[in-house]
């Protein structure tokens, strides 16, 4: 079985900083994330969907973090085809996705500001979270062609917002794609309530890295804040369901990241450790055997 590698999508959540998670003393930046990475071995940088990454933050996180810890760095919105303010874009240039010109700075910059993570071997993965609109088809085929080329020999991981990926009629068709590019698919839990939900699919598209995204199970998730999207606190019992179907993951790639993204005070981290203890528990193989997903 391939490494698995637990931790939570963000570790500067105001919501997370504020819940008395980190003790006296290491509340600073620097404190923090050593804080962090005593306890886990992966972290997603999600500030850098909201602002391009700085080589100087990546080189800092590096030295900051024990020898194996990685991190995964989402995509900047402006390259997953989301709304993007003109104050985070730089040197001026427009938020315009389809100026040729725009895209290439903009790919120049964010490859720049994660090539220390990636020169020290610290580049989890790159995680490019498409938005709701972003729906099966050429359009979608040629746009995931694009990214392929560009990240040429980066691991990269592809999470869909639109459910039609995911339904029998694509879901052959979208392993296949992203297998072709050599793309993780992203597998998440989430509340299944919702018109908008997209299903809790296990394929292994790469090789090299599978990644599962838990989001918590709030029925707001379409609606109202953040903090009532995200308001989710994982019991052991809906997180032990998901232990075979991780342990079946991690045996058909490299490496599994499992990341939780209800950040909500220290939800995802206590989430986060409770998965820890069950999957070090010894895996009942026969019953493992008898729990398989369909992908």
């Amino acid at each position: 079985m391939s490494e698995i590698l637990v931790g939570t999508c963000a570790w500067t959540d105001r919501a997370l900083v504020g819940s008395g998670w980190y003790p006296p003393g290491r509340r600073d930046a620097e404190g923090r994330l050593r804080h962090y990475a005593e306890r886990f071995p992966v972290v997603e940088v999600d500030s850098a969907y909201y602002a391009l990454p700085s080589a100087r933050n990546s080189r800092l996180w590096a030295e900051r973090t024990p020898e194996g810890f990685v991190f995964d760095v989402k995509a900047f919105s402006l390259l997953t085809g989301h709304p993007t303010r003109a104050a985070v874009m730089p040197d001026g240039l427009p938020a315009d996705p389809r100026d040729p010109k725009v895209l290439d700075a903009v790919w120049a910059r964010f490859t720049e500001g994660i090539e220390p993570l990636r020169a020290a071997g610290r580049l989890g993965g790159v995680l490019f979270q498409l938005p709701p609109w972003f729906r099966p088809g050429r359009r979608a085929g040629a746009f995931l062609r694009e990214c392929a080329e560009r990240t040429a020999g980066w691991p990269v991981s592809v999470e869909f917002r639109h459910p039609g990926w995911w339904r029998p009629e694509w879901a052959g068709a979208t392993r296949a794609l992203l297998t072709r590019y050599g793309m993780a698919a992203v597998a998440v839990d989430m509340t299944q309530t919702l018109p908008s939900s997209i299903p809790p699919v296990t394929a292994v598209t790469s090789p090299r890295l599978s990644v599962v995204r838990f989001h918590g199970r709030s029925p707001a998730w379409g609606s109202g804040s953040k903090e009532d999207r995200f308001r989710h606190d994982y019991h052991d019992g809906e997180l032990a369901e998901w232990v075979p179907r991780l342990r079946d993951m991690a045996g058909r790639a490299e490496r599994l990241h499992v990341l939780f993204n209800n950040c909500c005070g220290a939800a995802a981290v206590r989430a986060a450790e409770a998965m820890q203890r069950l999957l070090a528990r010894p895996d009942p193989a026969p019953a493992a055997e008898t729990t398989r997903t369909v992908r």
